[in-house]
């Protein structure tokens, strides 16, 4: 197959996974959660955390040019079809849940112009009528991916420069509004009545949900034109990314004292544009959140049909699924993810739930997925014995080990119901795939337990 895409599309692609809504409800969401010592605490774990998972995907990369796919084959060639299996399932699942959350918050958005008070239309995203809106993006989103992804990855490049323009002036306009006697209001945050160790714990799932897209080029490396550039492009994405969020937590909180901030409706960045600039400010982000959530949808549709797409070629997902169409799209995989997306958006119409519901439940899913890059390389590292390869490794997955007990028992169980169902894909592509070897016996009882699991997370979640 022609490699087709560049560094500044893989970059652009991995960039514009990354600044989709969470970055426009920012303000509101830390300021709900932490002090300004806690966020910078937080975001100091989540900085050196990142870059040790970046820098570790980079460096796989190198060591293993010849696993094309990222996330799926990595944890699959580390630990086996089972793990690799549960790695692009829980993977898949929060790409779909991430697409869904996009298309809820571009018609929350549009309510800034078309809804008032005596006149609901789109509301929070979950209106009979944003559920039509969001039905027909979804559809016209896929058509498009369907005629290829270097056209979509075109598309996705001038969608990401659009974006860059109203963040770039929020964080011109809050530097200069910026006043230190206001962050330092509250500094440790007294009056959240929360020890700040746990103030920082409450922000993870938030720094976490605003990186995931780190893995965009990856995913889609076996797409690449050069397969260094891969590396290169997730380097590049993930330290632009860090420095936009840490200049726009930061200096909101210079903006606007944090328990101002925390009541802010969101997406808060418009009202502290409109506190900032008056109502034009709020035009300016909201047409930027729809504009930044359709680029940032548009890369997860590709990042979300291309794994099962990799996994039925490796036999973990059902044969039909690792086919592409004359454009070299993976046309069967999309269509089980948009149709996945499309029955998800009628769930959400008929439950009434908003974006911040998705955002939980999508971050979680993936830390698992992110904990095996880590856990993948360090084995790796063993095997060749480079102290310098062992050390990005470590500090890789100790990361995603501090995810795993950041997101707390709650989330880890909501993560294993919807991990099980997956199983029952997983043994029937084995089923129907010639010469499989039989799965290992920690694999059997890695099944029994997994579903075991779920009586007592099914218990706790409903019960």
């Amino acid at each position: 197959m022609e490699k087709k895409l560049g560094l500044t599309a893989l970059t652009a692609l991995v960039l514009s996974s990354m600044l989709g809504a969470g970055v426009f409800s920012l303000p509101q969401n830390m300021a709900e959660a932490a002090s300004p010592a806690a966020l910078l605490i937080g975001w100091g774990i989540t900085g050196v955390g990142i870059l040790f998972l970046a820098f570790a995907m980079l460096l796989l990369t190198r060591l293993r040019p010849d696993l094309d796919g990222g996330i799926f084959t990595y944890a699959r060639e580390g630990f086996g079809e089972l793990i690799g299996f549960c790695s692009a399932w829980g993977y898949w699942l929060c790409a779909v849940i991430a697409n869904v959350s996009y298309l809820v918050i571009v018609f929350a958005a549009l309510s800034f112009f078309t809804d008032s008070p005596q006149h609901v239309i789109f509301g929070d995203g979950n209106t009979w009528q944003a559920l039509l809106g969001e039905s027909l993006l979804l559809w016209i989103v896929h058509l498009q991916v369907l005629r290829g992804v270097k056209t979509a990855a075109g598309i996705n490049l001038a969608a990401t420069l659009a974006k860059l323009l109203p963040l770039g002036l929020f964080i011109i306009l809050a530097a200069l509004a910026f006043k230190t006697e206001v962050f330092k209001l509250d500094f440790t945050g007294v009056a959240l009545g929360v020890p700040v160790w746990e103030q920082v714990k409450n922000t993870m799932l938030f720094t976490l949900w605003v990186f995931i897209g780190v893995e965009g080029a990856i995913v889609v490396s076996a797409r690449a034109r050069e397969k260094k550039d891969v590396g290169r492009a997730t380097m590049l994405a993930v330290v632009s990314a860090l420095a936009i969020y840490l200049l726009i937590t930061l200096l909101s909180l210079g903006v606007m004292p944090r328990a101002e901030l925390a009541e802010v409706r969101n997406p808060s960045m418009a009202g502290l544009m409109v506190n900032m600039i008056g109502p034009v400010g709020e035009i300016i982000i909201a047409a930027g959140l729809i504009i930044s959530v359709c680029g940032a949808y548009l890369s997860w549709t590709i990042m979300a049909a291309e794994v099962p797409y990799l996994a039925a070629q490796h036999g973990a997902f059902p044969k039909i699924f690792g086919r592409q169409n004359t454009r070299e799209a993976p046309a069967s995989s999309l269509w089980l993810t948009n149709g996945a997306v499309q029955v998800t958006l009628v769930i959400i119409w008929l439950t009434g739930a908003n974006y911040n519901n998705l955002l939980t439940v999508a971050s979680e899913m993936i830390l698992v997925p992110y904990f095996l890059v880590g856990a993948f390389l360090f084995k790796v590292a063993k095997r060749k014995g480079d102290t310098r390869i062992l050390i990005a490794a470590t500090g890789a997955c100790i990361y995603g080990l501090w995810l795993l007990y950041a997101s707390g028992l709650t989330h880890l169980l909501m993560s294993v119901l919807l991990y099980a169902p997956g199983l029952l894909v997983f043994m029937y592509a084995r089923r129907n795939a010639a010469e499989r070897e039989a799965l290992s016996l920690l694999e059997r009882t890695g099944i029994f337990l997994l579903l075991a699991a779920t009586l007592p997370a099914g218990w706790f979640m409903f019960g």
